[in-house]
């Protein structure tokens, strides 16, 4: 594996259109190499996002088109393209997926992961989010090697379960990547303090390329795409405006970060002991 790495992570804010947002992705690709990147990140619902279910299942009904177009893309560029998730159908359920794809240089198709934790909520202002009635949750987690690194996989609301991140860095992921449309509501309170955490907890690169501004429906994303280093520093980050975040790292770091301080090896087995406060314990 080769130690230098030059990522790119796209911002924008995905509109219903899915041709409009592929559109989008040919150009970052053209820009990440010309600013030298090996790799262009992209966004969940990098290829169409609505608060609307109908436009989302259209869009989802796209999915392969979607496939054959960063594919293109990758190949045309000879980039890997991280599609951070796009909706995918399953006439078997009858719900979408939230799926993530990793594209090598030659457009193929090297990884797939579906969004794991399901995001149903009430956010402060009344607004309701319940992923879980129409999505498919993943099953399993998913490690790539790449010709540089290890990568673990992960989508937006993932991010707030560290347990997922651990396994994935003890599964010899270096980088882990939080592709998101992290809402405005718990944005500017949580996104830049859990991408932080994670990256300290396991002494990985975090790479979270994010959804920005408006779309479809009242659908708002927070933005601040990070790039984070094993030691939790910010190396780089956008603001609430679309952008391409362009940012070399030093992949080694990871190595002598986990030998400096090995946390990853030190888990230990325990069970929850429940105590009764109103009565005394032995010493």
């Amino acid at each position: 594996m080769t130690e230098a790495l030059t990522v790119a992570l796209g911002q924008y804010a995905p509109s219903p259109h899915v041709d409009a947002n592929l559109a989008i992705i040919d150009s970052l690709a053209g820009d990440a190499v010309k600013g030298g990147a090996h790799w262009l990140l992209l966004p969940e619902y990098a290829s169409g996002l609505d608060g609307r279910r109908s436009v989302m299942l259209e869009a989802a009904k796209q999915a392969e088109h979607v496939q054959r177009e960063v594919s293109r893309i990758a190949q045309q560029h000879g980039l890997w393209i991280f599609l951070g998730s796009h909706a995918v159908h399953d006439e078997s359920v009858q719900k979408m997926a939230n799926r993530s794809l990793v594209f090598d240089s030659r457009g193929q198709v090297r990884a797939s992961y579906d969004k794991l934790h399901m995001f149903d909520v009430t956010l402060a202002d009344g607004t309701q989010i319940e992923e879980s009635r129409h999505y498919q949750p993943g099953e399993k987690a998913a490690v790539v090697t790449t010709p540089w690194c290890r990568v673990g996989l992960s989508v937006c609301y993932d991010l707030r379960f560290p347990h997922l991140y651990r396994a994935l860095a003890q599964a010899g992921a270096e980088v882990l990547l939080v592709p998101a449309a992290f809402t405005r509501q718990t944005g500017p309170g949580h996104w830049r303090t859990l991408v932080r955490a994670r990256a300290i907890e396991n002494r990985a690169f975090v790479l979270a390329a994010a959804a920005c501004g408006e779309s479809g429906n009242g659908r708002t994303s927070y933005g601040h795409s990070l790039v984070i280093d094993p030691d939790g520093v910010v190396l780089a980050e956008l603001d609430g405006e679309p952008g391409l975040l362009i940012q070399p790292l030093s992949l080694g770091d990871v190595a002598r970060r986990r030998q400096q301080l090995p946390s990853l090896q030190h888990d230990r087995p325990f069970s929850i002991e429940s105590l009764n406060a109103t009565q005394e314990v032995e010493s």
